[in-house]
């Protein structure tokens, strides 16, 4: 901290010694950090939940990015999220059965091993898919497009470029979220019912597995589910438009990055933590 940093700090912090003052000052450089994007993010809300809503803000060019983003994001995490499900679901079986079989509930574990396929690993694994995906790539093209200067050409020739780039590909996150979380709980179930047959703990035909299924979960959760899945994918894409927009620094396009990659986690742990206390 140099001496002029050093005079204008609090008095608590100026008598603290020169390596805590350090360290003191760098967590609060962060925490302020954390802070700003956060309410980026919530004032971000604010206006896509406004925009999104007018007519007139659905243009032609709107549309267009909204499409363009949606065959990105939900067509093209298809097969990573089916692999992703197919993996997951095959491995649960198999874990759950030992360690369940060594305790001696076995009859208990199907309902268990379903609400944490759906309900833990469904928004966890198609939010990350979607950040390492399409949500960093459109980090490193938005901070290209500022980069470059054709964000302000854009903006000096009368062009949102909240409405143009934020609204619709948050928006269309959103939907891919859901798309992929439903598409994930498929390909999961499907494997766990071949694992469970293989391993011999499942004996019922796919439609009477498909119908404990529906059962099991409550009802609740065809609420809190698909709900969690949406938004999940609009924070993820939000968090990666307003990064790359530079909302949170002025970094380079690694930083940008590197950032961007971070909160998206922060993002999508918090809203499965959320949702698994409170849902």
């Amino acid at each position: 901290m140099s001496g002029a940093t050093a005079e204008r700090a609090p008095l608590p912090l100026r008598l603290l010694p020169g390596r805590l003052r350090r360290t003191a000052a760098a967590v609060g450089r962060q925490t302020r950090a954390m802070l700003r994007f956060l309410l980026a993010l919530v004032g971000a809300s604010y206006g896509v939940a406004r925009e999104a809503l007018r007519p007139t803000s659905w243009r032609r060019t709107t549309r267009t990015e909204f499409r363009t983003t949606l065959r990105q994001a939900a067509g093209g995490g298809v097969l990573a999220t089916v692999l992703t499900g197919i993996l997951v679901g095959a491995a649960a079986v198999a874990q759950a059965m030992y360690w369940l079989g060594i305790a001696g509930l076995v009859e208990s574990g199907g309902v268990l091993v379903i609400n944490v396929l759906l309900r833990e690993f469904a928004p966890i694994l198609v939010g990350i898919i979607l950040l390492g995906r399409s949500g960093m790539p459109m980090v490193a093209e938005i901070a290209r497009l500022g980069a470059s200067g054709r964000l302000r050409t854009l903006e000096a020739e009368g062009v949102d470029s909240f409405i143009l780039l934020v609204l619709p590909r948050s928006l269309a996150f959103a939907v891919s979220g859901f798309t992929l979380g439903i598409v994930f709980a498929v390909a999961a179930l499907l494997s766990a019912y071949v694992t469970g047959i293989a391993e011999g703990v499942v004996n019922t035909p796919l439609w009477s597995f498909m119908a404990h299924v529906s059962t099991s979960i409550g009802a609740h959760s065809y609420v809190a589910v698909p709900i969690e899945l949406a938004l999940v994918g609009y924070l993820v894409g939000l968090s990666s438009c307003l990064t790359g927009l530079g909302l949170a620094g002025e970094d380079g396009l690694l930083h940008q990055l590197a950032h961007g990659f971070g909160r998206g986690i922060l993002t999508v742990m918090t809203v499965s933590i959320l949702f698994a206390v409170f849902a």
